[in-house]
């Protein structure tokens, strides 16, 4: 049986294709402070089209101003060290979990860098728990234009049955938002994961009230 956070963790996952190219980093430096100022537990930084020394730079502005929130670097073991970041989120296609754990072992002394990797099935998250990662998002579990590439929405039953098995923390991913998240809470996920609703630029009063509101969700 897994142990339940204090209350559900809340990560605002980037997508600065939403941005204007000339002003693209402007806007993911607005939207970090804005999700961090609402509360949000977690950054995920996942621009993956950044070049790395542009990806360095976000990662080092967020971390600056991350006060108790996690700064996680989506597939870049190399800039989230560099940044001192919080930790690194991993696909599919990305270096394996299990190296970067058997990485983690060698660092002396404590060391809180999460690992975390992306699954779309059952087996593909009990893999990830068997490699030592820390946690992973699984979805999508809605309807969300960033995650049609990976085919249909699983739905909130899919959801269950991957919660059920896991013993390490499951987000929710996936056209997720103020709306379903009891869905997707009530099905075993200990947290959620957004783009969409973090950069639909509602005000900041708005949003740290959306944020509080699935913070206080059972």
């Amino acid at each position: 049986m897994r142990s339940a956070p204090d209350r559900p963790i809340v990560c605002y996952v980037t997508d600065g294709h939403e941005f204007p190219p000339s002003d693209h980093q402007r806007f993911l430096v607005e939207r970090i402070t804005a999700a961090i100022d609402a509360g949000a537990d977690w950054i995920q930084i996942r621009e993956k089209d950044l070049s790395a020394k542009l990806l360095l730079k976000l990662a080092r502005e967020a971390v600056a101003i991350r006060r108790s929130a996690r700064i996680i670097v989506n597939g870049r073991l190399d800039a989230a060290l560099a940044a001192q970041a919080d930790g690194v989120h991993l696909g599919a296609q990305m270096i394996p979990a299990d190296a970067v754990v058997q990485w983690r072992k060698t660092i002396p002394g404590p060391l809180e860098f999460l690992v975390g990797v992306s699954c779309h099935n059952v087996e593909a998250a009990k893999k990830a728990e068997a490699s030592g990662a820390d946690y992973v998002f699984f979805g999508p579990v809605f309807d969300t234009p960033a995650k049609r590439i990976f085919g249909e929405p699983q739905g909130t039953d899919r959801l269950r049955e991957v919660c059920r098995v896991m013993s390490i923390p499951v987000l929710a991913i996936g056209g997720v938002n103020e709306a379903n998240a009891k869905e997707c809470l009530c099905a075993g996920a200990e947290g959620i994961a957004a783009i969409r609703l973090f950069q639909e630029g509602r005000k900041p009063a708005a949003l740290a009230q959306i944020v509080a509101h699935i913070h206080s969700l059972e």
